[in-house]
């Protein structure tokens, strides 16, 4: 069963809260991060994206980018821009976007429990990105940033989250520039703190990690490089806990992640339509954006035109929890045998976009001249998440793209 404890968490004062909070880190590329930053000289991106205090071109991964982070993480403590509360707490995080909200418990995950599967995962992750998190969480000695975890829902954690949410005033309540509204609370109650912990522990058998597969593994190492160092581990230290924000499993939404290729393989638009009609029935929409209706029907945008693409039976086994997924059928009767995309982690040929920009964005990139064909997917579901990481699997990449994203800022968790 899961374990996950309250803790001391370092917060904003709530006049600044809104100022501090930004996005993930890995959302954005350095010059990304400046622009957000700008005139925003309490933003936490000072921290989590430190180069933009450096001089253009630093390289992100050397040691002055830690260190200013590092620098810039005791600057906002001695200014009173993050302050530690005196007690443990839990806290409640919800987000808001286009009138749907769900609602977050943050607290601290074992490390144990991610090293020993009860954390389960169902994305690869590249030691260089691991590595990169795991100085950058053992330079501020703490978790800056959350991670995003899923629960199977338990009706009894619903009404203890319901019932303050209900009742209290949140701390930080703000709109971002996003238009995502952030709704945040402290569980100030010690009796509810401890209940809350207790149905974690007898009520949730496993997690899953939504959205921060690379943070979760840093930290999870950290936190065992610790416990390695010392010869008098108890178990009960900080470091032994990461933090996470952790949702009821029947609120979140996935959205589409969908492709766009910027050539045919030599192929004219005519002749990839005839390849493709032996594994797929084939519709044209006209110029009207086509959305694909359920699982293993295709959008399909190609020379001025939308097109419904509908995987024939035989193509894919709803029994495989891998061989069910769209991006899987599209992979391995497209991408790979027509456009001769053989690896998508690498290819300069293939491009990933999440469904939050929309299915212009696709008509948008083809139409430029800059890609050729594009693909949009019927998203992902929860359960067919789930399925994959509890048989062990792994999802191909790019699957799952997860809305609103969490912002970093509004606590931060301390490994000592």
């Amino acid at each position: 069963m899961a374990v996950v404890k309250p803790f001391r968490g370092l917060r904003p004062p709530a006049d600044m809260a809104s100022e501090i909070a930004c996005l993930p880190y890995d959302v954005m590329n350095s010059e990304e991060a400046a622009a957000m930053a700008r005139g925003r000289e309490k933003s936490l991106l000072h921290i989590t994206k430190a180069e933009i205090d450096l001089p253009e071109g630093t390289d992100v991964h050397s040691e002055e980018v830690y260190q200013k982070a590092f620098e810039n993480f005791k600057a906002w403590q001695e200014r009173g821009w993050l302050l530690e509360d005196r007690q443990e707490h839990f806290y409640i995080y919800a987000q808001t976007m286009k009138g749907r909200t769900q609602y977050g418990i943050v607290g601290a995950a074992a490390v144990n429990d991610y090293l020993e599967g009860v954390i389960k995962k169902h994305e690869l992750t590249r030691p260089d990105k691991e590595e990169d998190r795991m100085v950058h969480v053992r330079a501020n000695n703490a978790n800056i940033e959350p991670v995003f975890f899923a629960y199977p829902a338990v009706k009894e954690l619903d009404r203890i989250v319901g019932k303050i949410v209900r009742k209290e005033q949140p701390v930080y309540d703000f709109v971002a520039e996003d238009g995502i509204g952030h709704h945040f609370w402290v569980v100030w109650d010690k009796k509810t703190n401890t209940a809350i912990e207790k149905l974690f522990a007898d009520k949730v058998p496993y997690m899953y990690v939504a959205d921060g597969h690379h943070r979760t593994a840093a930290a999870a190492l950290v936190g065992k490089e610790k416990k390695d160092k010392n010869p008098n581990h108890r178990g009960d230290e900080e470091y032994n806990f990461f933090m996470a924000v952790i949702f009821p499993d029947d609120q979140l939404k996935i959205f589409d992640y969908n492709r766009v290729v910027r050539d045919l393989n030599g192929m004219t638009p005519s002749q990839l339509l005839e390849k493709l009609q032996e594994s797929f029935d084939i519709r044209e929409k006209g110029t009207r954006t086509y959305r694909p209706r359920r699982l293993h029907n295709f959008g399909m945008y190609l020379n001025g035109r939308w097109y419904s693409l509908t995987a024939r039976k035989g193509t894919y086994n709803d029994d495989d929890p891998i061989g069910v997924l769209d991006v899987t059928i599209l992979t391995e009767k497209v991408l790979v045998p027509l456009l001769d995309i053989q690896d998508l982690r690498r290819s300069k040929r293939i491009d990933f976009v999440g469904g939050i920009r929309g299915l212009g964005e696709l008509k948008r990139r083809v139409d430029s001249g800059e890609m050729k064909v594009a693909f949009a997917l019927y998203p992902v579901s929860m359960q067919q998440l789930i399925t994959i990481a509890d048989t062990g699997n792994i999802m191909p990449p790019k699957t799952t793209w997860f809305e609103p994203k969490l912002r970093s800022g509004l606590v931060i968790h301390r490994l000592d």
